[in-house]
């Protein structure tokens, strides 16, 4: 089942914690407050990002595989 991505979610978010995984700069379960202060969002839609690219990550990261 695809999910849908929350409407205050963009690629730009997407792509920042792909780039935060990269650097290993913190556990990935940590990663809230990074993506909270780097977009200005409040703790629960920073939440909700998180969560969004947590559960798309596989098949975002299959698709720029290829």
């Amino acid at each position: 089942m695809k999910k849908t991505m929350p409407e205050y979610c963009t690629e730009e978010m997407l792509k920042f914690l792909d780039e935060l995984r990269e650097s290993g700069i913190t556990n990935m379960f940590g990663a809230g407050p990074y993506v909270e202060d780097h977009f200005g969002l409040d703790r629960k839609t920073g939440k909700d990002v998180l969560v969004y690219w947590m559960e798309t990550f596989t098949e975002r990261y299959e698709l720029n595989k290829s």
